[in-house]
């Protein structure tokens, strides 16, 4: 018997908050749209519907949260002004 612990490595597929914003972004851009202004419409709104469903985006930032997307936008805007 071997007398050594092994290592479980569990690869998490769950997308970052940033990830999910790019590729959104590039659906949006990719379909014709001004994404700035279709993720701005959704982020004030709510309404899914300013997001493509075009590869997915649609399901993918409805996974975010608008009040953390806020605080993480808010705060690396700050960050970046430093």
């Amino acid at each position: 018997m071997e007398d050594f612990t092994r290592k479980f490595t569990v690869v998490d597929k769950k997308l970052g908050t940033r990830e999910i914003m790019a590729s959104v972004y590039d659906s949006l851009k990719l379909k014709g749209y001004d994404p700035i202004n279709q993720i701005v419409g959704y982020i004030l709104s709510e309404d899914p519907t300013y997001i493509t469903n075009y590869n997915n985006a649609r399901a993918l930032i409805c996974r975010i949260d608008r009040d953390e997307l806020l605080h993480e936008l808010v705060e690396s805007y700050l960050k970046s002004a430093e």
